[in-house]
């Protein structure tokens, strides 16, 4: 056996809220690199002219990240953690942590299984509230993410965190904040179910058929599938979503208008610029993510066991 034992009784959900959030925060913080390096692929080819100027070109993951490397230093592959862990404490919390109870509301009384149809319509539910929570956070996050500092004389646009969400709320209007919004929803309602829904199958089918045991080889195996899928559904409006974001005011009309002069300028292939990058990230997060998040749910449970026990 691996890790913590089972509660004997179920996690509640204040539990899960906070093991979630503390647990993709720990994910994050692991694996944010990787987000990077994934903006930096998704946004290449995005303005023709000002790629022609900048000497440096993203080439794959380790390229992409030894070029941020050498040419902006260590540090530029954690901008914009801050905000990322400012996001993932609002929106992972939501989006993983009140599944089970928006599961259990869809449910039929009386059932003792939930449908694929209620898990996949919890899974957007909640990945919809999470978003429309935490879309600040991400927008800032990917400008960070966005921006090259080449040197000591390169023009930092924002001083910090709480910079940004002035200056963009001051310079775009509150609504900047909320740019993007409706690709943000359906690409987090897309990766919730590819992720919730994925994960929850794949480990029930595991202890239904006695394949492994509710401890971490179970939750690691869970947590791969989960983020494999989640990629592979996710990345054409993932890559709508970081350009349109990132973008200046008045480059698109709208995300429609992005997709359209992503396949127009680059072709269909454009959609999955950065899918190894995502893969990595997404599949290695969600490893970290579930088995920490397994782990919280454990120990918060005994904290308050031996909180609530007389002796």
């Amino acid at each position: 056996m691996v890790g913590l034992k089972p509660s004997e009784r179920p996690p509640t959900t204040a539990v899960k809220f906070l093991g979630a959030g503390t647990a993709a925060c720990f994910a994050d913080l692991l694996t944010f690199p990787l987000d990077t390096a994934k903006v930096r692929l998704q946004i290449q080819g995005e303005n023709q002219a000002a790629q022609a100027a900048r000497s440096a070109q993203y080439r794959g993951v380790l390229g992409t990240i030894l070029t941020m490397v050498r040419t902006e230093g260590p540090r530029s592959l954690y901008s914009g953690l801050v905000a990322g862990l400012q996001r993932q404490m609002s929106f992972a919390s939501i989006r993983i942590g009140l599944y089970d109870s928006v599961k259990q509301f869809y449910t039929p009384k009386g059932s003792d299984h939930s449908s694929i149809i209620t898990r996949i319509l919890a899974g957007c539910t909640t990945g919809a509230m999470a978003v429309t929570c935490a879309q600040p956070t991400d927008v800032v996050k990917i400008r960070f993410q966005a921006s090259m500092h080449t040197g000591p004389g390169s023009i930092r646009k924002y001083s910090g965190t709480m910079d940004a969400y002035r200056t963009i709320a001051r310079e775009e209007g509150v609504r900047g904040l909320w740019k993007g919004i409706l690709p943000n929803i359906t690409r987090n309602a897309i990766v919730n179910c590819g992720e919730m829904v994925t994960y929850d199958i794949i480990k029930e089918k595991l202890l239904d058929y006695h394949l492994l045991t509710d401890n971490f080889p179970c939750h690691f195996v869970s947590a791969f599938g989960a983020g494999f899928c989640a990629t592979l559904v996710a990345s054409p409006v993932d890559v709508v979503k970081t350009r349109y974001m990132n973008s200046p005011p008045g480059q698109y009309h709208s995300p429609f208008n992005c997709m359209l002069k992503m396949v127009t300028q680059e072709g269909p292939t454009a959609f999955y610029k950065g899918f190894t990058p995502s893969f990595l990230r997404l599949g290695s997060w969600n490893v970290v993510m579930f088995v920490s998040y397994e782990q919280m749910k454990r120990a918060l449970m005994k904290v308050q066991m031996l909180r609530d026990s007389p002796f």
